[in-house]
Parts: structure tokens; sequence; C-alpha cells
């Protein structure tokens, strides 16, 4: 069981969750205090000593379920497609009798399709869990089409399986007979509503004991390590802006508010702890003149740091879109670690968009309403940094101060306009820090209508920013 816990534990950090020595420990000294066949104990007492966030606990449930999959016999893990080394289905199920046909005596290798699907029909109809179990391990044997050593990974067996058992299908027979069986033949609305979320319940489960099943036998062929590896996938913090899928994209959303929270507390402990200077040490022999010397009391230089003002001038044209909603919404979440912040977004025109955040509790809508209302059209609407810089700079540059920080968000894919690159000369001379963020990969940066080295002599730091752990950096460090 230690072999297992290290290989899960290293399987954790692989993923990217921060996991201790300490907590290693704890997460060894936890399983003795629980029984090891009680898996949902197990994965409690595991997920309270490892888990630090709910945003890593995806990552850490798909490695459970692989370290720690219930394993069966290798006889029957390594069935082929037709299920012909399963134990008997009725042995599982209780619903074959003796004239339960050609299946009778077999290993479920005598079932058709339309059987199969019968017997599945009046499990989830009955709500047999031991049934569902059994025939969703028919269901892997028969349909999945597994083959040792195959390097397929489990959601191209999941969707040949599910195909093949035709949920949406089963979802309108089970509530058919549902209907049927009410009085009058007819539900109320209400009725096939309840009736409705419980079918989809119980189609959830007999789907989650189909990956179940898929992943204990590509356990078993592959070995835990190398399953976990295949089916790793980034945490939020770690995921590409802007490749990001929607479903991803989803995940980010709902980790950008926990960690706004989580930065801005940091931010202001850091500024706290930071109010305390170098030794004064004529105010400190001063201070103890009063005592002697007895006991000496330091005093200390307190230094007045000045928040920085921001100003945020974003691209927001196709796939770099998405980057500069999520900066905007974590700059203007933490607002209260700046003495003031100016937003504006630009395709080829620019627009000011710090009106929308004003007054306005709910960041993320705020963001929403700039996708709608910000005037960020010139011409054509493909990004035209020298055009929209240029107008900046006549409209809003001197408002630039020797406090101002400001921060440019884009890849710089000009589409082979002018770069004007003298503006961002001009508002370096002004300002007190420039950087620019950009969410490409570094080595993809001066290729093809990439002009960002054209404007990158001009800043403080030109960065790669491609994902939420980045940013946060960043900002940590600007703040």
């Amino acid at each position: 069981m230690l072999d297992v816990i290290a290989g899960f534990v290293a399987e954790l950090r692989a993923a990217g969750l921060p996991v201790s020595l300490t907590e290693s420990i704890d997460a060894a000294e936890a399983v003795h205090h629980v029984p090891l066949e009680d898996r949902q104990a197990l994965k409690g007492a595991l997920a309270a000593t490892l888990v630090k966030s709910s945003a890593h606990w995806k990552a850490f449930d798909t490695a459970f379920e692989v370290y720690f999959a219930i394993r069966g016999d290798q006889h029957s893990i390594d069935a082929t497609e037709d299920g012909a080394d399963h134990p008997p289905v009725q042995e599982r199920t209780g619903e074959r009798g003796a004239d339960g046909g050609k299946g009778q005596g077999g290993g479920g290798q005598g079932l058709s399709p339309e059987e199969l699907a019968e017997l599945l029909f009046r499990a989830l109809q009955s709500g047999n869990d031991a049934q569902i179990t059994a025939l969703a391990r028919q269901a892997v044997g028969r349909f999945a089409g597994m083959e040792p050593g195959r390097p397929v990974g489990g959601t191209y067996y999941l969707y040949r399986t599910l195909r093949n058992l035709d949920l949406d299908g089963l979802l309108e027979r089970l509530l058919e007979a549902a209907r049927a069986q009410a009085p009058g033949g007819h539900l109320t609305a209400l009725e096939e509503r309840l009736v409705r979320d419980d079918i989809a319940a119980r189609l959830a489960r007999l789907r989650q004991e189909v990956e179940d099943e898929i992943r204990r036998r590509l356990v078993a062929d592959r070995g835990a390590p190398a399953l976990a590896k295949s089916l790793r996938k980034p945490l939020p913090e770690d995921i590409d802006i802007m490749h990001a899928t929607r479903d991803e994209l989803a995940a980010l959303r709902r980790a950008i508010t926990p960690l706004t929270r989580k930065l801005a507390v940091r931010l202001a402990r850091k500024r706290r702890h930071g109010r305390k200077g170098p030794l004064d040490f004529r105010a400190t022999v001063r201070h103890s003149l009063s005592t002697g010397g007895v006991p000496v009391e330091p005093r200390f230089r307190y230094p007045r740091p000045s928040k920085p003002e921001i100003i945020v001038i974003a691209d927001v044209s196709g796939s770099v879109a998405s980057f500069a909603r999520f900066t905007l919404h974590l700059v203007h979440a933490i607002s209260g670690q700046f003495s003031k912040v100016r937003s504006f977004v630009f395709i080829d025109g620019i627009d000011e968009v710090t009106r929308f955040f004003d007054h306005q509790e709910d960041v993320a809508a705020a963001v929403h309403r700039i996708n709608t209302e910000a005037d960020v059209i010139w011409i054509d609407g493909h990004s035209d940094y020298g055009h929209a810089l240029t107008t900046f700079w006549e409209r809003w540059g001197e408002e630039i101060t020797p406090r101002t920080s400001v921060l440019l968000l884009g890849d710089a894919r000009n589409n082979y306009h002018a770069a004007q690159a003298w503006v961002v000369q001009e508002i370096r001379r002004r300002a007190r820090h420039v950087f620019w963020l950009n969410p490409e990969p570094r080595a993809y940066w001066g290729t093809g209508d990439s002009i960002v080295h054209e404007y990158a002599v001009h800043c403080d730091d030109t960065i790669e920013c491609r994902n939420l752990r980045q940013l946060e950096l960043f900002v940590e460090e600007l703040a």
C-alpha cells in the first residue's frame, strides 16, 4: 500500500498539485485509520490530506480512480470483445431463468445486442445497482473493442460502448414506460420532471460504471503510472488560455474568482509586512535613554511605498480576447492594491472601458459588457496595433505620469500594418514602467506578422504569459 501511495503522490505532483513531504506522510498515516475496502472513505482521507484547492479536485479524482481502481481477476480483465471470459450473466443479474435462451450457461457471449439492451432496460427500470454494474462490464467486453497493448485512450473506448448502448434511446424508453404505468397513462409536468431526473441519475450511474470498467482494464493492461500519464490534464491555472476548449474556459472562469481573493490577501499581507524598513540607529539610541539602554527597543525606518497606478491596454481580437478578458478580470478584482486602474481595449479602434468596472461588484459582468458595448472597430475589425496605439497617444497620452505602470496585452500580430513603435517609446518616456504581456509561446514571437520585437525594445520587459499561474506571478510582482 505504501508503494501505491508513493506512486499516487508522485502522479499528483506531476499533474501540478503542490504536495509536500509532510502532507504525503499525513496521507500514509490517514490510510491506517480507514477501512481499505471502503473506497469512498479512503478517497476522503487522502483528499483531506493532499488537496488544498477545489480547482484541483478533478486532477485528484482522476489520479485516485487510476491508482485505486477496483481490480478484478486477470482472467476477467483480459476478456475479448465478445465477453467470452466473463462469469455467467445470470450469476450477476439473476434475470435469466431456465428459458433464458442461448445465453444460458454461457459467459454472456450468447447474448445478442437486443437481449443485452433488454436486460439493461429492466435493470435501469428497477434501479438494481448490482445488475447495472454487471451489465456495464458485459457492455465493455462486447462493444469497447479493447485490445491489449493498443495505445488508445479510454475516451475512445467509452465512446464506442455508449454509442452502442444508446443512452438517449434508453432515456426515452424508460420515460415511456413510466408514463404507461402512471394513473391514466399520463404524468403531470412535475411528475415527469422528477421521473426524468431519476432516470438521468441511473443513466449517469451506468456511464460511471462503464468508465470504471474501462479504467480497470486499462490499468491491468498498461499499469497505473502509464495510464495516469495518458489521462493527465493540466490544472486550471496551467491551461493555455489561447488554446483552451470550451470546458477548459469554463474551468478557468470558475478558478479566477478564488484566485483573485487569494492574491488580494497575499498582496495585502506583503504590503503590511513590508512596512518595516532598516534599523534606525539614532532613533533607537534616543528612545533607550529614558531606560539607560535596558532594555533596548529597536526603532526602524518605515518606508511609505506608494501604490502603483495601472493602465491596461488590451487587444481583444481573435484568440487573444480570452487572455485579455482574464487579465482585466484579475487586475480589476484586486484594484484595491493599486491607487488607480484604467482599462482600454482595441482591435483597430480603441475605447476606454474603465466605466464598465466603476461601481460594479461583479467583475465578470463588467468584462462581459466589454464584448458587446466597447467601441473597438475603426475600419474592418482586423488588428491594427499601430493605429490603436497612435489614437491612444493622441487622446490619453498626456494623462500618463511617472507613477503610471502601463500593461500592453496582445500577441502583436499586426496584419502587416505599420507598427508605430514610437508610441511605445513615448509612453515609456513618460511612464514609470511599461510591460508587454504576450500570450503566445516565445518561440512564435517575430514569426509571420508578429512585430512584438519592434515594441519590446521600448518596454521594461516583454513577458510570455500563457496561463493564470504566469499571470498571477506577474501581477504579484507588479503590486
